[in-house]
């Protein structure tokens, strides 16, 4: 069926590449694939931020440059999930407000 299906499409030509059948073979959505990067992107930052604190004298900037970027791909991946203004309008709501000012002060 898949063979029908190519042939039809006019896809039947061309070999499809290791990573279009990849692409193809998951179930996951552009969206969760965005979260997930832009998640493992975030701690990777974090992590790195945190072994850098040990550098003698430039250490510190560069964990405070790292370990913030982490912070905010961490924060803006779960965008990816709910959208930008669903995320803000939970952000900002009266029970999260004070952690929200926290977290954001912090950064």
């Amino acid at each position: 069926m898949d063979k029908l299906k190519r042939v039809l499409s006019g896809r039947d030509a061309e070999e499809p590449s290791g990573l279009a059948e990849v692409i193809d073979a998951t179930s996951l959505g552009w969206g969760n694939r965005g979260f997930i990067a832009c998640f493992a992107i975030g701690c990777l930052c974090s992590i790195l931020g945190s072994c850098l604190l040990w550098i003698p004298k430039k250490g510190l900037v560069l964990f405070a440059v790292f370990y913030t970027l982490g912070n905010i791909a961490s924060l803006g991946s779960t965008m990816f999930l709910m959208g930008p203004m669903k995320q803000l309008k939970r952000m900002f709501e009266p029970t999260r407000l004070i952690a929200t000012i926290v977290m954001l002060v912090s950064i």
